[in-house]
């Protein structure tokens, strides 16, 4: 069993930025390849960035170039960090780890960007 509890979350202006953790307990979290999904209100979940065991990253195409995903193996967190946001960012953003355990999901934490 992993659990995966997000925080970071809030209400911030366009053009802000935010930063995301997901701490994890329960499983080698090092050898887990991690992301972060969203989901905005009747929108599909989608993925965000994943970060593997050995570091390599992966951007949805929307966040390139303003989202940061990067882990502490020592404190088994991921992190999100995301700049130059956007109303359409606006969602809950849940982390994920998978490995050989499975796929383990966070609670969610809700971004909200203003306009």
């Amino acid at each position: 069993q992993v659990q995966l509890v997000e925080s970071g979350g809030g209400l911030v202006q366009a053009g802000g930025s935010l930063r995301l953790s997901c701490a994890a307990s329960g499983s080698d979290f090092s050898i887990n390849a991690m992301g972060w999904y969203r989901q905005a209100p009747g929108e599909q979940r989608e993925l965000v960035a994943v970060i593997t065991s050995g570091g390599s990253t992966k951007y949805a195409d929307s966040v390139k170039g303003r989202f940061t995903i990067s882990r502490d193996n020592a404190k088994n967190t991921v992190y999100l960090g995301m700049n130059s946001l956007k109303p359409e960012d606006t969602a809950v953003y849940y982390c994920i780890s998978r490995g050989p355990m499975g796929d383990y999901w966070g609670q969610g934490t809700q971004v909200t960007v203003s306009s």
